[in-house]
C-alpha cells in the first residue's frame, strides 16, 4: 500500500476561492467528527492519513449480497431474510439504484446552498415498504464468536453512516423510513473443516436513526475548510497523538 501513498496530494483539495463543485463524502464527514485537524490536513492541505489495507473479504460479501438482492429487485419479491425478520418490504427498483450505490464516482448527492460543496454517500441498498417509504440498508461483515450487535462504542460510526444516508435521501425529496437495517454477516469458525468454503450467520438489525445532527455538522465541516488555521486535534485521534509523540522525541 505504501507504494501508492502520496503524503503531498495536489488534487481534490478544497479551496475557499473556488467555484468548482467539491465532493464531500459521508466518510470524510465522519473523519471531521473524529478529528478536525486530520480532516483539514487531508481535504484542505492534501496530507491524508496513511491508508489502511482493503478489506477484500468484506468487499466480496458486499458484492454477493447485492447480486442476491438484485434478483429479488428484478422480480419485485421479498428476500427470505425480510420474511424471516418480518420486514414488509422489497428491494427498491429505481433507475438510479446503481448510481446511488457507486460511492466512488456518483452516489446520492446534495449540493449545499451558498457553497460549492456537494455532500455524497454511496448506499449498499435501499428497500421500499408498502407505504412508499425508502428503507436505508447497510451490509456489514465480520467473524467473531459472540452474536453480532450494534452495542459497541466504536459502532457509533455505523449509526452515523446510516443517519447521513437517511438525511441525504430526505433532502433529495424522498420519503424515508425512520428505521433502517444492517444486514450483518458473521463468518462461522466452528466447522470441522474449511473445504474452501466460508459460511456465515446472517442477522438483520434494525436501527432507528436520528438525523437532527447532520446538517449542523456539515456546516461546521465547511466552516473548518474555509478557515486559515489548522484546527485542534480530535480528543481520541491516534494519528495526532503519534505525530505529537514523534515530534517530542525528535525535538
Amino acid at each position: 500500500m505504501s507504494t501508492y501513498y502520496n503524503p503531498n496530494r495536489t488534487r481534490n483539495l478544497y479551496s475557499p476561492d473556488s467555484s468548482e463543485p467539491f465532493r464531500l463524502s459521508r466518510g470524510k464527514i465522519d473523519n471531521f467528527i473524529k478529528c478536525p485537524r486530520c480532516f483539514y490536513l487531508d481535504r484542505r492541505l492534501g496530507i491524508a492519513q496513511p491508508p489502511g489495507y482493503p478489506f477484500s473479504l468484506n468487499s466480496a460479501v458486499d458484492k454477493l449480497l447485492k447480486k442476491e438482492f438484485d434478483i429479488h429487485r428484478a422480480q419485485g419479491t421479498s428476500h427470505p431474510l425480510m420474511k424471516t425478520y418480518k420486514i414488509d418490504a422489497v428491494p427498491l427498483a429505481h433507475e438510479k439504484i446503481d448510481e446511488w450505490r457507486d460511492s466512488m464516482r456518483k452516489g446520492i448527492t446534495l449540493p449545499i446552498s451558498g457553497t460549492n460543496v456537494v455532500v455524497t454517500g454511496g448506499v449498499d441498498d435501499v428497500w421500499v415498504n408498502p407505504q412508499g417509504e425508502y428503507i436505508i440498508v447497510d451490509y456489514k461483515a465480520t467473524s467473531k464468536d459472540e452474536e453480532v450487535t450494534l452495542d459497541a462504542d466504536w459502532q457509533i460510526g455505523y449509526k452515523r453512516q446510516m443517519e447521513i444516508y437517511q438525511w441525504l435521501f430526505r433532502e433529495n425529496g424522498f420519503k424515508v423510513a425512520d428505521v433502517g437495517y444492517f444486514v450483518y454477516c458473521n463468518g462461522k469458525t466452528d466447522a470441522e473443516a474449511f473445504d474452501g468454503k466460508l459460511e456465515f450467520d446472517i442477522k438483520v438489525i434494525g436501527y432507528e436513526g436520528d438525523t437532527g445532527w447532520v446538517e449542523g455538522v456539515i456546516k461546521d465541516a465547511i466552516k473548518c475548510l474555509n478557515g486559515d488555521e489548522i484546527p485542534a486535534p480530535g480528543e481520541d485521534c491516534d494519528y495526532c497523538r503519534y505525530r505529537q509523540a514523534v515530534g517530542e522525541v525528535e525535538g
